[in-house]
């Protein structure tokens, strides 16, 4: 017997009819490319979406076609965000930070037909459009007036001119929940990126996972800096979960420079931001030098990769804002675990509450993790047995576009390639990527503590560790450092720095002072390229 409630669809579209309805007056306020602030409402986002439906519609586009954007977080990609989806095409978000060889080979991979862009990325554009046939229409972020003159791309058109026109009428399609609605290429550090394809009901679970109150806890109170790209993982779902509850927006355009995001978070009353740590990093740096303070920010989340101790500490210690550490990844849209603290941490000491909140988190409803051995055997919660991470969920992908890279799936559960412990609570921590793990003498060592020892030092910028040959060892850690402007430490001092706060063996054999450490197009670490740079680095006394 099947019970008796309506029958409707998880669509993207309803949310954006739901949040006209119901917070039609809800601000949209973006920091556009042309460099002047621009205000709108949910109401004329959802209006605007129509008509980007229509101008798709006109261009005898097929169900499921891919729209390609390479944009920044601002109201014209999330009017595609709603437009592109809503009326059964596929978003296909670019990273504009890969090299116009990847963007090209994406771009034919997936077989967008047109590609949406910011004036920023033109000379991308200019370097790709000839190698992408697929693409039959280019167009640019911007009105008529601001088009450049002899782009040399051809067909080349203005937003506005194109969506501009268009009738603001438009009913939505109803279709089958599980339609492709978005797509996003993993970063790709090894051989070609292989694209995670969500569905219309996937995002709609995730959107509604991340605004639980153990999540993001976002609500219609909040004002929200999505400094997350929208080109990456849908911007960790917030452009939907932010329809669902009608809060304010706040998008920061190009400008990730730690002034402008600070201004951006005072100027609109942010209580809610979420980002990488390196963003924050520069924020934090900014504030520091200036000795700045937020009037309204009361939480952020973090995530991307591991964020360090040091600035957890300094976000609750210096300026009274709760950080939420996440954990998650392209092929899993992209939230997996949040930490927040149980009624039972509640009692305890703000030293203890640290130990916690350092940790990924809990998983979301929605998703489940176990850790496995080499024999895939499953290991226990204890907090010291690790492992391979393994997820499974509705929002995890059970394979790739096209096929690619074969069967993925572990049993059911999806192969993460983090390592990582989980405690008797539940709260995730992923000691490494397991290509990352150092294996020393038949220990393992996790270069995530090394590193976070390093930048808890006054002195260092950022740090990344790696294991090298050892002839006894096998493996021995080295950290390689960037010091902050005008701060010196020498390699003595900063070994010095590690004692007491790991274990002997634990601690690097060197240090690696460098002028930058290579960052990938999602400001992660690139650990390939770093041993690449140092493949002929000895260890001292070898």
């Amino acid at each position: 017997m099947l019970g008796l409630m309506q029958d409707r669809p998880l669509l993207i579209s309803s949310l954006i009819e739901f949040v006209e309805r119901h917070n039609g007056d809800g601000e949209i306020v973006s920091r556009r490319v042309e460099g002047d602030i621009h205000r709108c409402t949910w109401s004329d986002i959802a209006s605007r979406s129509r008509q980007v439906a229509n101008a798709l519609d006109g261009e005898q586009l097929l169900f499921s076609d891919r729209i390609a954007t390479l944009a920044w977080n601002g109201y014209r990609h999330l009017e595609l965000y709603y437009g592109v989806s809503g009326s059964g095409r596929v978003l296909h978000t670019i990273n504009p930070r890969l090299h116009p060889d990847q963007i090209a080979w994406i771009a034919n991979h997936a077989e967008d037909q047109i590609l949406c862009f910011d004036l920023t990325f033109l000379p991308l554009v200019q370097a790709v459009h000839a190698k992408c046939p697929t693409i039959r229409k280019w167009v640019a972020l911007c009105g008529p007036d601001k088009l450049p003159v002899d782009s040399g791309v051809p067909n080349l058109v203005s937003y506005e001119d194109w969506v501009g026109g268009q009738s603001t009428e438009y009913q939505w399609p109803v279709f089958d929940e599980n339609s492709a609605s978005s797509m996003c290429y993993t970063s790709g550090t090894t051989g070609n990126p292989k694209a995670a394809l969500y569905s219309h009901r996937s995002t709609m679970l995730h959107a509604y996972a991340a605004a639980l109150p153990d999540v993001m806890r976002i609500s219609a109170r909040d004002s929200v800096l999505p400094v997350v790209p929208m080109f990456h993982v849908n911007a960790w779902g917030i452009p939907y979960s932010a329809a669902l509850v009608g809060c304010k927006l706040v998008f920061p355009g190009p400008a990730l420079d730690g002034k402008s995001v600070y201004e951006l978070i005072e100027g609109e009353g942010v209580t809610f931001a979420a980002g990488v740590p390196t963003v924050w990093q520069m924020m934090l740096g900014h504030m520091q030098t200036n000795g700045l303070k937020f009037s309204t920010l009361n939480r952020t989340v973090i995530g991307g990769s591991a964020c360090p101790p040091a600035m957890i500490k300094a976000f609750q210690d210096l300026y009274d804002v709760e950080v939420l550490h996440a954990w998650g990844m392209t092929e899993m849209s992209p939230l997996g675990t949040l930490c927040t603290l149980k009624n039972k941490h509640l009692k305890q000491s703000p030293e203890e509450q640290l130990t916690v909140r350092l940790k990924q988190g809990r998983a979301i409803f929605g998703v489940d993790l176990k850790i496995v051995d080499g024999e895939n055997k499953e290991l226990p919660w204890d907090g010291k047995a690790y492992g391979d991470l393994l997820v499974k969920g509705p929002w995890i992908v059970k394979e790739y576009f096209k096929g690619e890279g074969g069967d993925p799936l572990i049993d059911g559960w999806f192969p993460t390639g983090d390592v990582a412990t989980i405690d008797a609570d539940g709260y995730l921590q992923i000691t490494d990527r397991s290509k990352d793990v150092i294996k020393s003498g038949g220990e393992w060592i996790s270069s995530i503590d090394i590193e976070n020892i390093a930048v808890a030092h006054p002195a260092i910028a950022m740090a990344a560790c790696i294991g090298v040959y050892h002839p006894k060892w096998d493996e021995r850690p080295i950290v390689a450092v960037v010091k902050k402007p005008g701060a010196e430490v020498t390699r003595e001092e900063l070994l010095k720095f590690y004692e007491g706060k790991t274990a002997k063996w634990q601690i690097p054999d060197d240090v690696v002072f460098v002028e930058a450490i290579p960052l990938g197009a999602t400001g992660k670490i690139l650990k390939t390229r770093l041993r690449e740079q140092l493949k002929d680095y000895k260890l001292p006394g070898l």
